[in-house]
């Protein structure tokens, strides 16, 4: 037997084992289940034409034509410019934008009945906005993609972007009331042809500035004060953040009349807190300083007593405040466990049934079942952004990724809370579904940016070209002659 057929004779690649293959991107998964939203989409708009115009209209094929255009486009970009980034987050936005414009354009057929009925003009259909801010979102969302090479960049902006952020929020609070204020919030910049809710972005800006300034002074934050009743508070001098997280969200509640935005503020920071410190100590804190915030608010302010009254009891005003919180449940009891069945229940009769309300219409047509299954799709949504953050290597990354999860399902919780007598009315819309081109288009930079951090976590890490070894370190291979 020759030296050469001696087990071991031969080195073994490094490590003793073969190279691993390559890391799948699973982007065709991706396409995959963007092509399933996209049928899924186009059934449902079918259903609704069927139902409410005994036919099919053009409609069908301009709206359906339309989105999935849009999400190839994404799509494409995505395979490009995050191939790593997660399968699901994609798809899962698709499909809740797409139940949305379904669900607009049913809304848009009962305007047009009802006018009809009335004898009046016929409203211009809100899908063929939708539709535009749609394709607006996605420009923002690919340009997130293009130009944001490492969103480690962010935080070197963080103070700027926090500003920024900051100014914008108070920005409807300074202007006269004909220029900011619908249905009673001071929320918006209203121009001649243009209008704008800055705080939809705002919330993205002071999310990376919190997430910058609390990896910067983590070891601040985590200093032990008062030991009590077996957890750790923080020292007084060190609750600076919070108290002006605090002091921002109560003057958003006084100023501009939004409970909505002043609770996810709020919220988001403190989640934010407790990830970075893990101490129970901040959340305590936190929650008596909002509890405090809040008590004071009704005590002193009009709109906050209306809103809870309305909460506690909504029959007691029917006719006048409390009418759309009691046309909501009567929508949500007439759907029951399977819905009305698209385009056959009455969803329009829910005031701002778009907007604000589009849950009940969901809860109306779609029933309990169809309601479940779209909050289904926000819970893998947040938790594969969380998912993110778990796995993505910086600090910041990880602060960042919890916090865009996190405000989503605050947002969602408030809305869903609201729309079920759960908690008072906040007036936030639902993301990706409600109508509305402010919230559609921060909600999908907020998904830009989860999928550069995705992207990032995912992508696997090139080993290092290690430099030829010197010749008196070389391995020593026995050859031996057959």
């Amino acid at each position: 037997m020759s030296v050469s057929h001696v087990a071991g004779a031969f080195p073994s690649p490094p490590g003793g084992f073969a190279p691993a293959p390559p890391q799948s991107t699973r982007r065709n998964t991706e396409l995959l289940l963007i092509l399933a939203a996209i049928g899924i989409t186009l059934v449902s708009l079918m259903l609704v034409e069927v139902s409410q115009e005994q036919t099919l209209t053009w409609d069908l094929a301009k709206y359906g034509l339309t989105y999935a255009g849009m999400f190839l486009v994404a799509h494409l970009a995505v395979r490009r410019f995050a191939p790593y980034a997660d399968p699901l987050l994609l798809p899962i936005v698709a499909l809740l934008n797409g139940l949305g414009l379904v669900l607009i354009h049913r809304l848009d057929l009962a305007d047009q009945e009802n006018a009809l009925f009335m004898g009046n003009p016929i409203p211009s259909p809100d899908a063929n906005q939708q539709i535009l801010w749609t394709a607006l979102a996605i420009a923002g969302f690919v340009a997130v993609l293009v130009l944001l090479h490492d969103y480690r960049l962010l935080a070197r902006y963080s103070y700027t972007l926090g500003l920024i952020g900051l100014v914008a929020l108070a920005i409807p609070a300074l202007l006269p009331s004909s220029l900011s204020e619908v249905n009673g919030a001071k929320i918006w910049i209203r121009l001649p042809g243009f209008s704008i809710q800055p705080g939809e972005f705002s919330k993205i800006l002071l999310i990376i500035f919190f997430a910058s300034v609390l990896v910067a002074k983590r070891d601040l934050f985590t200093t032990a004060g008062k030991h009590f009743l077996g957890m750790d508070f923080p020292r007084a001098r060190d609750l600076g953040p919070i108290l002006a997280a605090w002091i921002l969200s109560i003057g958003v509640m006084v100023f501009e009349k939004d409970l909505g935005t002043s609770l996810l503020l709020f919220t988001t920071v403190l989640v934010m807190l407790y990830i970075a410190t893990e101490r129970v100590g901040w959340l305590l804190i936190g929650f008596g300083l909002l509890a405090v915030g809040f008590f004071f608010a009704y005590q002193m302010f009009g709109h906050v007593r209306v809103r809870v009254q309305t909460w506690l009891d909504p029959f007691g005003d029917y006719a006048n405040t409390g009418y759309q919180i009691s046309q909501s449940l009567f929508g949500m009891a007439t759907g029951g466990v399977g819905g009305t069945g698209l385009g056959s229940g009455r969803p329009a009769q829910v005031p701002f049934a778009k907007t604000d309300f589009i849950v009940a219409a969901i809860g109306e047509e779609l029933g309990l079942i169809g309601l479940a299954a779209i909050l289904l799709l926000f819970l893998v949504l947040i938790v594969r952004g969380l998912r993110t953050a778990l796995a993505v290597r910086d600090s910041f990354g990880k602060l960042l990724a919890a916090g865009l999860s996190f405000t989503l399902a605050i947002q969602i919780f408030v809305v869903v809370g609201g729309v079920t007598k759960l908690i008072p009315l906040t007036g936030l819309t639902t993301p990706f579904v409600s109508y509305g081109g402010s919230s559609l288009l921060a909600n999908y930079l907020l998904l830009a940016l989860l999928m550069k951090i995705s992207h990032a976590a995912r992508e696997p890490v090139l080993p290092r070209k290690k430099p030829a070894p010197p010749i008196a370190d070389a391995q020593t291979e026995m050859m031996g002659r057959e």
